[in-house]
């Protein structure tokens, strides 16, 4: 029995890390750097904002103006995932490639943070 939910249960995990389509020189953001997310808003170059809470909650801010709410959560591989209050729900792997933060999403779409 245990044979058989192990592989489901990995089955039904997030991406792993060797799944992420990164170039040669990313680098994925540390656990510390992970945990410093807390507290943060990262701005996009579309002027999205995505808001960390230290708690835990999340919301994106459209350059519309509309927002999108939910928690997030850091997985085993790293990545950053989001459960939106609607149900939807996402996984992000953050990078730094030389000085540009990075998000990646699970098509492989890359989306850069402005710098501060």
């Amino acid at each position: 029995m245990k044979r058989i939910l192990i592989p489901a249960l990995i089955a039904a995990s997030p991406v792993f890390a060797a799944d992420w389509p990164t170039k040669s020189d990313d680098v994925p953001l540390s656990s510390d750097e992970l945990d410093a997310l807390a507290g943060q808003t990262l701005t996009f170059y579309d002027d999205g904002q995505a808001r960390f809470s230290a708690g835990g909650a999340y919301s994106y801010t459209y350059s519309s103006g509309d927002a999108a709410f939910g928690t997030y959560s850091i997985a085993e591989d790293g990545s950053v995932c989001i459960a939106y209050r609607n149900g939807f729900d996402r996984c992000d792997l953050y990078v730094r490639n030389g000085e540009r933060l990075i998000l990646i999403d699970q098509k492989g779409d890359r989306y850069p943070v402005r710098p501060k």
